[in-house]
């Protein structure tokens, strides 16, 4: 059973002292990629729904990207306490009580015991041909993968390409999502796909802009890859920095107030809608 929310309302519990608990726990502030590596176990620890970043080979460089670090791993963390806080989704913990977070390569077997993985900075990505069969194994038989933070055409292209050898696009073509598809509504309505972006392009720009490629990314893409009954494979949110909304939601307040309740609205919303079906 899902508590359905606003964005305001959801601005509001977040703001209502959990940014100061929540920061002394985990330590926000020290910087994506500072905490070791984190892979699964043989077997997961219990039932709960967890959180996995996928790791890849970088074979392009984009500007303000990290590979696949980026947004590792207090957006996974962030978001699952949000998830926990604001459904009845049962979380996955560690002994301390602490959502457990994994990172997962295509090639290890874990990777099946991830219901949902996450990737950041896609137009960066290489994946041998083992790894696309392994990919498409994985999405095929229940998988869920969502991409994100990836900016302007070339980034685009280059994920395009790789993807495309992953599910042919043939027959599993890449479709932009209309605004009045479920998925916008599982939790908070969803009037636009927003756009966020990094903490430290919001810093640079004096929060002038929020498009990191300038003309080439002004406008934000929600699409995704469906089987043939119409389940999300794959959704891809291209010309934003969701996951930064989760990762830097204690960083700074007015970074917070124009970005996190709209990022964790979306990102609630896929978690529901993509489990859910």
């Amino acid at each position: 059973m899902v508590r359905r929310v606003s964005v305001l309302a959801l601005a509001s519990f977040i703001l209502s002292g959990l940014l100061a608990a929540a920061a002394a726990q985990w330590g926000w502030g020290v910087g994506e990629g500072n905490m070791p590596v984190r892979f699964p176990p043989a077997s997961m620890p219990d039932r709960g729904f967890t959180f996995c970043k996928l790791m890849y080979d970088q074979v392009r460089y984009e500007a303000l990207g990290m590979g696949w670090s980026t947004d590792y791993p207090y957006a996974g963390i962030n978001l699952m306490h949000r998830v926990e806080d604001l459904t009845t989704t049962h979380v996955s913990k560690d002994r301390r009580g602490n959502p457990n977070h994994w990172v997962v390569r295509l090639t290890d077997d874990q990777l099946f015991n991830c219901p949902f993985v996450m990737a950041a900075d896609v137009g960066t990505i290489g994946m041998s041909a083992a790894e696309a069969s392994r990919l498409r194994e994985y999405l095929l038989k229940g998988g869920f993968l969502w991409v994100d933070d990836f900016w302007g055409p070339r980034a685009w292209d280059h994920w395009v390409s790789e993807i495309s050898r992953v599910l042919p696009p043939a027959q599993y073509p890449i479709r932009d999502v209309p605004l009045d598809h479920p998925v916008f509504r599982a939790l908070t309505h969803v009037e636009k796909v927003p756009q966020i972006t990094s903490i430290q392009f919001w810093y640079r720009s004096r929060g002038r802009t929020t498009s990191e490629r300038g003309r080439d990314s002004d406008v934000v893409h929600f699409r995704a890859i469906s089987d043939e009954h119409g389940r999300f494979l794959v959704v891809m949110t291209h010309n934003t920095d969701v996951a930064d909304a989760w990762e830097r939601e204690a960083d700074d307040p007015r970074f917070f107030e124009q970005f996190s309740p709209d990022g964790y609205g979306l990102g609630i919303n896929v978690v529901l809608y993509s489990m859910s079906r």
